[in-house]
């Protein structure tokens, strides 16, 4: 099969408006558009009269690959979708195969589940401050939010032995309790990271560059921020004071006391400030979790879903068969279908699955948050110069691995 009919060409794809205009790919091999994304951008001169994205040249078929993979095992896909914000997916997943199960998870799960899930949110807003800088040709805020990210990324690793694609939120639980010495670092990271925010905030808020590159450009409206299903930080800075963690709160997300940082005219600076903002509340959540984290158990007692404890393996062959049935064979929830949804660090992050009460899905589909935020580019970028694309893609923060699934 020839690439030409593999990928349609410009001209298949895309008409053209006008006499006096040209056609530009921008992409799919193009640092700013943030992974495997083609722009076709009709100009006239400089400026943007018709736009249009197409995506597929990242697919990788993982929502069909889980369809033959056991419950447990699809966790490890959840993680490769949105790579910067796992933690957010994995728990995504866990708890719509939990309200399959009807499974009950634990206080001291759930507060873990936060301090987790808000870490990922804080470190995927870190690459995209960071990348979205590099983009508009500020370079020195990219070694400061890389600092900070690898700080978390540190912590990840000690709890999972994995900096990126932990896997340490499951359906039932977590595969293990906070590890020795977390807590301190944790606090640790948290009394130095504002102030290290701060610093880049002194660079970039003010800068009359960084201005002129975001102040006015891209504006979307509320109303077109729901008319095209957007959600996340990109809505929010429109004015639609939304977040799945206040108006439908999961993992006792109702404990906690944060605000909705909102915008007032929806462009690309306002997505900047957002993103700063809610780096802030993610802190003040993280720290009232550790604050107030209970006792006890870190997975549900139901033994048709979380395994033995481990030190009953040497001494329980029970156990071990129990173990071992468990992670060859699965569980099996009951007939019926569920979503669930977190507010992820780019939007509406959910799993649609059905069970057809085998050990395996029916049918796992993700509601990608980057996938429904990416439709707006095509509006925000008519009218504006081709320069602009760039910036506009930046605030847009979409990641193509969980474009293309």
């Amino acid at each position: 099969m020839s690439s030409q009919t593999f990928m349609p060409s410009t001209e298949t794809i895309f008409q053209k408006t006008g006499e006096n205009t040209m056609v530009v790919n921008l992409g799919p091999q193009h640092p700013s558009t943030h992974g495997v994304l083609r722009v076709i951008c009709e100009l006239e001169g400089e400026t943007i009269v018709k736009c249009r994205c197409v995506i597929g040249y990242l697919h990788t078929g993982m929502e069909k690959e889980a369809e033959y993979q056991q419950y447990q095992k699809c966790v490890v896909m959840t993680d490769r979708m949105d790579y910067l914000n796992a933690n957010g997916n994995n728990l995504a997943h866990a708890l719509a195969v939990e309200k399959l199960l009807d499974c009950e998870i634990p206080k001291r799960a759930q507060y873990l589940r936060v301090i987790l899930a808000e870490l990922s949110r804080v470190a995927s807003h870190l690459v995209w401050l960071g990348t979205h800088g590099l983009d508009l040709g500020a370079m020195t805020p990219y070694f400061y939010v890389w600092q900070q990210r690898e700080l978390i990324l540190d912590m990840f690793e000690m709890f999972s032995g994995v900096r990126m694609m932990p896997s340490w939120i499951v359906p039932g639980g977590l595969r293990g309790d906070m590890p020795e010495g977390f807590e301190a670092k944790l606090r640790s990271f948290l009394d130095g990271f504002l102030p290290e925010l701060a610093v880049v905030e002194g660079m970039l808020v003010e800068n009359p560059i960084w201005k002129e590159r975001t102040f006015d450009v891209g504006i979307l409206s509320g109303e077109q921020a729901l008319n095209l299903g957007c959600s996340g930080p990109i809505a929010r800075a429109s004015g639609v004071a939304w977040d799945l963690r206040k108006s439908n709160p999961y993992s006792s997300y109702e404990d906690f006391e944060f605000a909705i940082p909102v915008g007032k005219t929806g462009d690309v600076y306002d997505r900047f400030l957002v993103r700063i903002a809610e780096m802030k509340e993610s802190c003040k959540i993280i720290r009232q979790a550790i604050d107030g984290l209970p006792e006890g158990a870190w997975r549900t007692a139901d033994r048709k879903i979380a395994p033995p404890p481990r030190e009953e393996l040497d001494n329980s062959m029970e156990s071990l068969i129990h173990h071992f049935k468990l992670y060859t064979e699965g569980y099996r929830p009951p007939v019926g279908e569920a979503y669930a949804a977190v507010e992820g660090s780019k939007g509406e992050l959910g799993f649609y699955v059905i069970s057809d009460g085998t050990n395996r899905p029916y049918r796992w589909h993700e509601r990608p948050s980057s996938f429904m935020n990416l439709k707006s580019l095509e509006v925000l970028a008519v009218g504006r110069l081709i320069a602009d694309v760039v910036a506009i893609i930046g605030s847009i923060d979409i990641v193509l691995g969980e474009i293309d699934r």
